[in-house]
């Protein structure tokens, strides 16, 4: 018997690539429903490429009773809304959104990391799901945290608009237009000109100086990885569509040798190695690729 799955913000470019994802892998699931705002209700959009459609439900009228599990990618505002009526219903809530990251009565989980932390969503029915950033940098360290022990982590992250969500992606599209025409535009989504440029700026300042995105990432890391690791991060947005890139600098208490770094990456669970040093660089294929030099 399969679940009965239900994907909140299904318009949406994560909500949708949550869809392709369910249908790519043949999850078990018996029946998807897709829910978004109001404003999305009635619209038709397809499951993956298997040539089936599914109409938009209202979220505000959605009965999540009877249904086991909810994909959440609509933002930490409706999330504090509807996420504890899905709950409450008995239906369990994953959410994409920050809004319960650090809450002490739900698992922040990354699979290939700390799934004996799962467990912990019987407080809430609530898992979390960490930033993008954090999670693929916490799936590389793990296997060499379990074998020579992270004392420090400095990282620099080079992030595609898309994790600023559609609207992030056309700023790009229409910016990089503009100025090939020789039009005039204003940045709406970011707060410089994203197109042809870097912004090391993403989410909000702190009273440190840093931003809430840097944050994020030294925060999930400790509650994912280990308390005891010490993380510093800096996080660029840089003009790129899709994909996230990492250069990590991690210190270690216990001597670990490049060639045994490549190994332990090499048969570690959601990680490809790649270690092409020739012209052209390494190419990415899938999963999550790890390339450079262990000292």
């Amino acid at each position: 018997m399969g679940y009965r799955v239900v994907v909140a913000g299904a318009t949406g470019n994560v909500g949708r690539e949550m869809l392709n994802i369910l249908a790519e892998r043949e999850f078990p699931a018996d029946e998807i429903a897709a829910v978004a705002s109001s404003r999305s209700a009635g619209e038709v959009i397809e499951y993956g490429e298997t040539g089936k459609t599914l109409k938009i439900q209202n979220i505000e009228h959605f009965d999540p009773t009877g249904w086991d599990i909810a994909l959440f990618a609509i933002g930490s505002d409706a999330t504090k809304v509807f996420a504890p009526k899905f709950a409450a219903a008995g239906c369990t809530v994953i959410d994409n959104s920050s809004l319960y990251r650090m809450d002490p009565d739900v698992p922040l989980i990354v699979p290939e990391v700390n799934p004996d932390a799962i467990d912990g969503y019987k407080a809430r029915n609530i898992i979390a799901n960490p930033n993008c950033s954090t999670a693929q940098m916490v799936v590389a360290l793990k296997p060499l945290h379990d074998a020579a022990k992270i004392k420090r982590v400095v990282v620099a992250t080079y992030q595609s608009v898309s994790g600023a969500g559609k609207a992030g992606m056309d700023e790009l599209f229409e910016q990089s237009r503009a100025i090939f025409v020789g039009d005039q535009t204003e940045p709406q989504k970011f707060t410089k000109q994203i197109a042809f440029n870097v912004i090391p700026h993403i989410d909000k300042f702190l009273e440190d100086g840093s931003t809430k995105e840097e944050w994020k990432m030294v925060a999930e890391t400790k509650k994912i990885l280990d308390p005891k690791v010490k993380v510093t991060a800096t996080c660029v947005r840089v003009p790129v569509f899709v994909g996230h890139s990492e250069a990590i600098n991690i210190e270690f208490e216990n001597e670990l040798s490049a060639e045994e770094a490549q190994n332990i990456l090499r048969e570690a669970p959601g990680v490809m190695l790649v270690d092409k040093r020739e012209d052209g660089g390494p190419e990415r294929s899938g999963g999550r690729a790890v390339s450079g030099t262990a000292v």
